[in-house]
């Protein structure tokens, strides 16, 4: 029940007066007059600063990523720093002929030259791509899928209900554990629109298995479409120095899926790539065009941020600058040493905590149970409520009673910013 000024009670200011005192919040005044007179009706305009504030954390903002989760879901996946003028951009104009062009035509060219694929088309996410496919190829006709690889991926989407809302048909071939090239003979028919092969990368299953290879797939005389899920572009890794690390090892890759024979790949842009949120459908030019031209393409094609931020990521590959100007693969490529050097540095000018070895994963449903050796700094006591509220929010783990802040997914240009927020932890808890 709202609280009324009485003899005892402090009479409430006015909304006005109130919001006006919440400037230094940053919020549009708009916002400060509803939570003013939020908290008057309330009876707790004394909290409404703790208010401003909290509706400020909730905005989007960049934060630190000292998870150790490389492509970390909740925090956006691959980091991306592109800068876009705020201009006009030829998103579909044509500056040789004058004439409208095409927003897929200079992006699916990068795309196929890197994948190796004849040609290539954007959409918005990997589901879409997956679903666009689908309703291109396979409406009202029967999609080949081992019961291995239909599976459930994040938010609780699954293969066999993005199959029913494109109008495709579900055939569910082999078992759970084993799938052969003969199930997959077994389940052909005159109805058979296609083979999907979908890479299981939330999950491992271990023990007595099977799985049919693409090269194999590829001799049932009906097209193999593969959704390789995280978007390896070429499990060689040429943009590294030295041989792909072991953790990529067995991680399908577009280039390489295609060459087994694979008429098409589809693959998420935000994970391995290093790149906006997208997904990819490279392969046969026939077929990228037929998906190019279905109607849903209307509704699912990118926009002009997320095609100029893809297209600046595939530049840096084509150049060979993916090491040096793609995020996630810069804190892939950190060794251990300077890692170990940073997180010295950041517990001395902290004054707290202590040097750790620990382990970062890949994330975003990426090679499950694959690790990557990594080191960081270790605090007594859970801090990650703290460490949120920092101007700069810090987003760390706590383990066995420790925070840690894992610094192979911090950039180093963030290591003052971790120190300065952990000096401050220590100074309020006296220490």
């Amino acid at each position: 029940m709202p609280r009324t000024a009485g003899p005892s009670t402090p009479r409430p200011p006015s909304v006005d007066a109130l919001a006006r005192s919440l400037a230094g919040s940053g919020l549009p005044h708009p916002l400060l007059v509803t939570i003013a007179r939020r908290a008057i009706e309330e009876g707790s305009w004394a909290d409404a600063a703790s208010q401003a504030a909290d509706l400020r954390r909730s905005l989007l903002q960049p934060v630190i990523n000292a998870t150790g989760v490389l492509l970390h879901t909740n925090l956006g996946r691959a980091p991306v720093g592109v800068e876009l003028d705020a201009a006009a951009v030829n998103v579909e104009l044509d500056l040789t002929t004058g004439r409208r062009g095409s927003r897929q035509a200079t992006i699916g060219s990068l795309l196929s030259r890197l994948c190796g694929a004849e040609a290539a088309v954007v959409v918005n996410n990997n589901a879409a791509a997956v679903m666009l496919v689908l309703a291109t190829l396979a409406v009202g006709r029967d999609v080949l899928v081992s019961r291995g690889e239909s599976v459930e991926i994040g938010g609780g989407f699954r293969v066999p209900d993005v199959l029913a809302q494109s109008g495709a048909r579900l055939v569910d071939v082999g078992t759970t554990n084993r799938t052969r090239l003969a199930d997959y003979r077994d389940a052909l028919g005159p109805d058979t629109a296609m083979v999907l092969k979908v890479h299981a990368s939330n999950f491992r299953i271990e023990g007595f298995t099977e799985e049919t290879p693409v090269d194999e797939l590829a001799t049932l005389g009906v097209p193999v479409v593969a959704d390789i899920g995280s978007g390896l572009l070429d499990a060689s890794c040429p943009w590294l120095t030295g041989p792909p690390p072991a953790w990529l090892r067995d991680e399908p890759a577009a280039r390489q899926t295609l060459e087994a024979g694979a008429d098409l790949v589809m693959f998420s842009a935000d994970k391995l790539l290093g790149g906006p949120q997208a997904g990819i459908i490279a392969g046969r030019a026939d077929l990228v065009a037929r998906c190019a031209r279905h109607p849903l393409m209307r509704a699912l094609r990118p926009g002009s941020m997320v095609l100029a931020t893809l297209q600046s990521t595939a530049l840096s590959y084509l150049a060979g600058r993916a090491l040096e100007e793609i995020p996630f693969w810069r804190m892939v490529a950190q060794p251990l040493d300077l890692l170990r050097a940073r997180a010295d540095t950041i517990v001395a000018a902290a004054g707290v905590g202590a040097t750790r070895s620990m382990s970062s994963l890949p994330g975003a449903g990426s090679l499950p149970g694959r690790s990557i050796p990594s080191v960081g700094v270790a605090v007594p006591g859970d801090h990650t409520e703290a460490l949120r509220r920092a101007d700069r929010p810090i987003i760390a783990r706590v383990a066995d009673g420790d925070t840690l802040l894992d610094l192979r997914s911090v950039e180093p240009a963030d290591d003052s910013a971790l120190a300065a927020a952990l000096a401050g932890v220590r100074a309020a808890c006296g220490s």
